[in-house]
């Protein structure tokens, strides 16, 4: 069983002992607000002694510096109404401190055999804490603004970069049709089309999540479905299907996937299906894991064995695929039965050191 301490002055005793064993500072104060103790931390922080606190209203200590008009609203207005309170913050230019952030917890004390009531008033100094906050939400703010501005930067890079390479398709048309010899008619035009290949990859490239990361599904879905529709013609319908998982990979990454898939699909739109074919399709497909990643564009056209067309066995677009594959640390592999499937496959295991 509990016994009460029946001395009043061991009680007093005690009571400051309690006080003083508390980290943070704090103050007891009577239904008056005059101070009745006070713990060393408190002293030491606002560096006052007990001679000038002890009985003295608390808005009077250290000449006046705790007279805030904060604090008289939390311990004439809220403390009565709510008998206590957390975390209630005052700012104030404290003597010989300078500016400090105090989050206030008080609470009031009720006795069951007095009418007379205590407050119990802790501080803790979180200026250092709201200085690192205030750094990191001005970093943030920084960081922001330099995404915008490099965004902004990025978008006009792009628009610029079309507008060039639309000139340059633009002169290469225009030479094609001025020159009298058909072979070179025939390498212009072919120039003009890579030109063109290379906008289209271009103004499909959608930056999501900062400015060089490629939604793959929705930009090879984007890319085909402006091909499908710019070169396939009423005369040999064709099926062009995209088949990607969903992910992201880097702007440069995603610019040799679209200039590959799109130099493979014009080349099966053009060469895959010499004469009509019921249900011809052109299948796109892109399946990753990790770093591991396959690229697949395959058709059900003729292919590249007896009845091929010349002009599909292979030249500047296949030199400008294998190129890219190279440039990508993949391997290119062609299968020719049942029409032409060409898979590009990328494995991180193939990048690292064999074992001797």
């Amino acid at each position: 069983m509990n016994q009460p301490i029946a001395d009043v002055e061991a009680a007093q005793t005690l009571a400051q002992a309690i006080v003083d064993t508390i980290h943070e500072p704090l103050v007891v104060l009577d239904d008056g607000l005059k101070v009745l103790a006070a713990s060393r931390s408190f002293y030491a922080t606002f560096q006052v002694d007990p001679a000038h606190t002890l009985g003295r209203l608390l808005y009077d200590l250290g000449d006046g510096q705790w007279n805030i008009p904060a604090l008289r609203l939390l311990l004439e207005t809220i403390i009565p109404e709510l008998v206590a309170m957390d975390g209630f913050e005052v700012a104030h230019d404290f003597p010989r401190l300078g500016h400090r952030v105090m989050l206030l917890n008080a609470r009031k004390v009720l006795y069951a055999t007095s009418a007379n009531a205590t407050i119990l008033l802790a501080f803790t100094d979180v200026t250092e804490r709201r200085l690192v906050e205030e750094e990191k939400a001005d970093l943030l703010a920084t960081t922001q603004e330099l995404l915008r501005q490099k965004q902004i930067l990025l978008e006009e890079m792009q628009h610029r970069v079309a507008n060039s390479l639309q000139i340059i398709a633009s002169i290469l048309m225009l030479k094609a049709r001025a020159v009298t010899s058909e072979e070179t008619r025939h390498h212009l035009r072919d120039a003009h089309q890579r030109v063109m290949s290379v906008a289209q990859v271009q103004s499909h490239l959608q930056v999501t999540e900062g400015v060089d990361r490629i939604e793959v599904a929705a930009y090879l879905t984007k890319l085909c479905a402006s091909l499908g529709g710019s070169m396939i013609g009423d005369t040999q319908p064709i099926s062009l299907t995209v088949t990607a998982t969903n992910g992201q990979i880097g702007s440069d990454k995603a610019v040799s996937l679209g200039l590959i898939v799109t130099e493979l699909v014009i080349n099966a739109i053009k060469y895959a299906f010499p004469e009509a074919k019921a249900e011809a399709r052109i299948d796109v497909g892109y399946v990753a894991s990790g770093e591991d990643w396959t690229l697949t564009v395959s058709d059900n056209g003729v292919g590249k064995g007896v009845g091929a067309p010349p002009s599909a066995q292979g030249g500047l677009g296949t030199a400008i695929v294998e190129a890219l594959v190279k440039q990508l640390g993949a391997k290119m592999a062609t299968n020719t039965v049942g029409g032409v499937s060409v898979s590009i496959s990328h494995s991180a295991a193939s990048l690292l050191p064999q074992a001797a």
